[in-house]
């Protein structure tokens, strides 16, 4: 059962990533730009805006995205590796 918590975890914050990684694209191409991209902002920006007060973008740079990309991607991989050890 805990095992299938820790493959979910990293199920889930893996499609976080690449919910990040729309709302960034769409930040660049702003044609794509919808109502849709309000409900992406809801779930991006509040993790997002801590971040940012800590690391404020820098020249025109958002440097949080990159940090909590990060962040997830370490925590994923705790995730993936205790899953991987109850088998």
């Amino acid at each position: 059962m805990i095992c299938q918590l820790y493959s979910l975890v990293a199920w889930l914050l893996n499609l976080y990533v690449i919910i990040m990684l729309v709302y960034a694209l769409v930040s660049w191409v702003p044609s794509l730009r919808g109502r849709w991209t309000d409900y992406v902002a809801m779930l991006v920006e509040p993790v997002l805006t801590p971040v940012r007060r800590i690391i404020p973008p820098m020249a025109g740079l958002d440097l949080s995205f990159l940090v909590v990309i990060i962040a997830i991607q370490f925590v994923v991989q705790l995730a993936q590796r205790n899953a991987l050890a109850c088998y």
